[in-house]
């Protein structure tokens, strides 16, 4: 896996041995970070179920100011580092090592904010439906912030949570992205 586009277009990224990590494909990460574009200048990004990192550093390398990367399995936790590291990301990269629940209360609990918040849970989980649920106070959340949900297409999301509205959706396969911003 490379970087795609941006200040270290080009560049491997390490990612973890074995299956059970499931890296987002360069076609969804390319679309993604295109749809991004008017929010990624300057913006905080959140990076849940992390993995090895590869959209929260495509993010950083296309303009974001800071990316913060939640992420509980030491598989990926090392790539994650690494790959930080070794891109000199270490002032704009923090990585959390938690679960995605205990992260997002932690984060609320100091009042962070993020103008972009993706999540790509493992496939065939509840965990999109029920990170999406915390975020649906919009805690978190610049008020002109984005919310974007990895999933698979054959399990789509409901149109609302909270306060977080469906936008759009971008399929690719098996694989969507669904995106959520502020409702009335």
């Amino acid at each position: 896996m490379r970087v795609i586009a941006g200040e270290w277009k080009g560049q491997r990224l390490s990612t973890p041995a074995g299956r059970t990590i499931r890296p987002t494909a360069d076609q969804v990460r390319t679309a993604l970070m295109d749809t991004l574009a008017p929010w990624l200048p300057a913006a905080r990004f959140l990076d849940l179920f992390a993995g090895a990192g590869g959209v929260g550093i495509e993010a950083l390398s296309r303009g974001a100011a800071e990316a913060v990367f939640v992420e509980i399995d030491p598989i990926a936790l090392a790539p994650l580092k690494e790959n930080l590291s070794r891109l000199g990301a270490g002032g704009r990269g923090r990585v959390l090592r938690r679960e995605v629940a205990q992260a997002i209360e932690a984060l609320r609990q100091s009042n962070e904010r993020f103008g972009l918040i993706f999540l790509d849970p493992p496939y065939g989980s509840a965990l999109a439906a029920e990170t999406l649920k915390r975020l649906g106070d919009g805690a978190l959340l610049e008020a002109d912030g984005v919310v974007i949900a990895q999933h698979l297409t054959k399990e789509p999301l409901p149109e609302r949570f909270g306060s977080l509205v469906r936008w759009k959706s971008r399929r690719f396969g098996e694989t969507t992205l669904t995106f959520f911003r502020r409702g009335e």
